[in-house]
């Protein structure tokens, strides 16, 4: 009887080892065939292709995990697409050509960046209405929002600044000169810095929450790369503060950051045109989306090596992930 005891345990152990616990779904927006596919982060193999409106490039997930909003900046709309069946549901009012967005930390919000009409607009995703639009630098593409959701950040390409807006007032209460081409804003988990990545400057600009100034400036070095092919667009940071990780684009890599020293310590190798990246829930795995290559790396952030990449649509942009 013991023994067959220990072999039951035995078993239900190998079982619990060997089955998905910790997989999730990973949605990709892939810009150029119109498409969003579905990647399970356990198998990496693709198990969904979904059909979706022109040119998907921003791509979140509502806070219950049931709804994908994404950007379909060609047909100026944002489309709504249900996680359960994959089917496209609704879709959201948004300004001319919809690049990113933010979701406010309680859900109730939806902050978009347009760029053909130099505006932020404020969607309540209850009321699926536009409920204000806030005129910004040219160009407006990287958006972030403070985790006690009072600050979005927006960042304008063309005007190279970072405008600070109050989410009670709708207003722009700040405007910070960075790099040129800032393309990302993320804020640190404890509400203190706002990092911005500059595309064509090939920096990152930390600006202090609190002063609304650049405190510091990070930049990049690639033995064997000249400085125009660093081009940092998305960047991560975790949810502990201590570690960074920016998308390099053209330089085919993601850097690891020591976000409390701004040191680099490390260049990973992924696929071709990095663009864009997200955590997975458990902040294990980190995975890029690779335009040129057509696929998505993932990464491992204990030991920060590339895993496997997994092919996906035509130009992936965008990425997402949600536990299956």
């Amino acid at each position: 009887m013991r023994r067959l005891t220990y072999l039951s345990a035995g078993l239900a152990v190998a079982a619990s080892m060997a089955s998905p616990a910790f997989a999730y779904m990973v949605y990709v927006s892939n810009e150029k065939d119109n498409t969003v596919t579905v990647v399970d982060s356990f198998t990496k193999e693709v198990v969904r292709t979904i059909n979706v409106g022109q040119r998907p490039r921003g791509i979140t997930i509502s806070h219950d995990g049931k709804f994908i909003y994404l950007c379909a900046s060609d047909d100026d709309t944002i489309e709504i697409i249900d996680t359960a069946t994959y089917e496209i549901v609704g879709s959201l009012p948004s300004g001319p050509d919809p690049e990113l967005f933010v979701l406010s930390p309680d859900g109730k919000t939806l902050y978009v960046a347009n760029e053909d009409d130099n505006l932020v607009t404020v969607i309540d995703l209850e009321g699926k209405k536009v409920v204000a639009e806030v005129p910004v630098g040219v160009e407006p593409e990287g958006m972030g929002i403070s985790p006690d959701g009072k600050t979005m950040v927006n960042t304008s390409e063309t005007t190279n600044m970072a405008h600070f807006i109050d989410t009670a007032t709708n207003e722009i209460t700040h405007n910070v000169l960075v790099d040129s081409r800032p393309r990302f804003a993320e804020f640190k988990p404890d509400n203190s810095e706002v990092w911005v990545s500059a595309e064509i400057g090939g920096t990152i600009s930390i600006i202090d929450n609190a002063s609304r100034e650049v405190k510091h400036k990070i930049t990049f070095e690639i033995p064997g790369l000249r400085s125009e092919s660093i081009q940092p667009v998305g960047v991560r940071i975790t949810a502990d503060g201590t570690k960074a990780y920016v998308a390099l684009g053209p330089a085919n890599r993601v850097a690891v950051i020591d976000a409390k020293t701004y040191e680099v310590e490390k260049y990973v190798l992924v696929g071709q045109r990095v663009w864009q990246l997200a955590f997975t829930p458990d902040q294990k795995t980190i995975i890029s989306t690779n335009g040129v290559s057509n696929d998505i790396t993932f990464i491992d952030v204990a030991t920060d090596e590339a895993i496997q990449s997994v092919t996906v649509g035509a130009l992936p942009w965008g990425v997402v992930v949600h536990p299956n």
